[in-house]
């Protein structure tokens, strides 16, 4: 199967509406770009929906669970049950991302693409497996090329059923225990960068967990030195929340739609899918810059602009739905607000 049948085209942005949103924006009743990124949201959200009157409808948040067979070298401070056990708190509304997302009116979808744990037929989890988790990137391959597949299709059937329901902006979260691993090792190999410029301390290893850590990753990218291709570093060291990812942001971005991506492990995804799907970068939001180590240097490299930086390193989406009142400001702005001539207020002399 070719990558074209895996994954949808994503469309060059028509600006033929940015010179009358500058003009709207610049006209508000305020100096010059006052509003900073508030300015720059406003104009990307006008663009991909062609209009001066923007809306916001039905947000939703897609959380992607699984496991990761290299968790089990003991790079993570947390034992791999955790995985599954947060999945339970997730279903029962008790976590960050459901807090915040019920605070701001955001829907979420809970999916396992390969928690190692048989959850039956529990409510409100959405079934997607592809496996128990990866295996153990340092014994071979974390996927063959068939489960990241699957799992690029799963996030994809994931995002197209929430666009179903009207939704024009989707977020993108994630839970897994070691998958800081798998993003790091994206992140060294995609961006050609040392590891010890990519490798953090995830959930919160010491200093010696964290030298363990280094060390096996080190030992992992040896191993997959001939991973070259975006596809072939996902297939090898990455995992299947990640692989679902890519295919989540990549379809909601091939049908127009706002992608916001959260933190570490959201956006090496979102480095996965630029890779594939360069234009995909009209479309992304990155939410905030994780306290992760290797964040703000991915998104540097990425040119990217994050809303906030506000010390969060928790994934699950948490920082897109923290992040989601700006989209509205952005929004109201652009609609609500007074022009000076509407105001009858004085512009800045010529």
């Amino acid at each position: 199967m070719s990558l074209s049948d895996v994954l949808p085209e994503v469309a060059a942005v028509n600006d033929e509406w940015d010179e009358k949103l500058r003009a709207a924006i610049d006209h508000k009743t305020k100096p010059l770009g006052a509003l900073g990124q508030l300015e720059t949201l406003a104009l990307q959200i006008g663009r991909l929906q062609g209009t001066l009157r923007p809306s916001l409808v039905a947000p939703q948040i897609l959380v992607f669970a699984s496991d990761h067979g290299i968790a089990r070298e003991g790079v993570s401070a947390y034992p791999q049950d955790v995985t599954w056990q947060m999945v339970y708190n997730f279903l029962g509304g008790g976590a960050a991302i459901n807090v915040f997302s019920r605070q701001h009116g955001i829907a979420v979808r809970i999916i396992d693409v390969g928690v190692n744990h048989d959850f039956r037929n529990e409510p409100g989890l959405i079934q997607e497996k592809v496996g128990p988790g990866t295996a153990s990137m340092l014994q071979g391959t974390a996927m063959s090329e068939d489960e990241c597949i699957t799992a690029l299709q799963a996030g994809r059937r994931q995002a197209q059923a929430v666009l179903n329901l009207g939704a024009n902006v989707i977020g993108m979260g994630e839970m897994g225990i070691g998958n800081t691993s798998s993003a790091a090792l994206i992140m060294s190999r995609i961006l050609d960068l040392p590891l010890e410029e990519c490798v953090g301390r995830g959930t919160g290893v010491d200093d010696e967990q964290y030298q363990r850590k280094l060390s096996i990753l080190k030992q992992v990218a040896d191993l997959h030195s001939d991973a070259r291709t975006p596809m072939e570093v996902l297939t090898a060291m990455g995992g299947f929340e990640i692989a679902a990812m890519v295919g989540a942001m990549v379809e909601s971005a091939a049908h127009g739609v706002l992608v916001l991506v959260d933190g570490f492990i959201a956006s090496a995804a979102y480095l996965i899918a630029s890779q594939l799907r360069p234009e995909i970068k009209h479309y992304a939001v990155f939410c905030h810059c994780s306290e992760e180590m290797g964040h703000r240097l991915m998104l540097s490299r990425l040119q990217a602009q994050p809303l906030l930086q506000i010390g969060m390193r928790l994934g699950e989406g948490s920082g897109c739905a923290v992040a989601y009142p700006l989209l509205q400001s952005a929004v109201i702005m652009l609609t609500d607000m007074a022009s000076f001539s509407e105001a009858g207020v004085s512009e800045k002399a010529e």
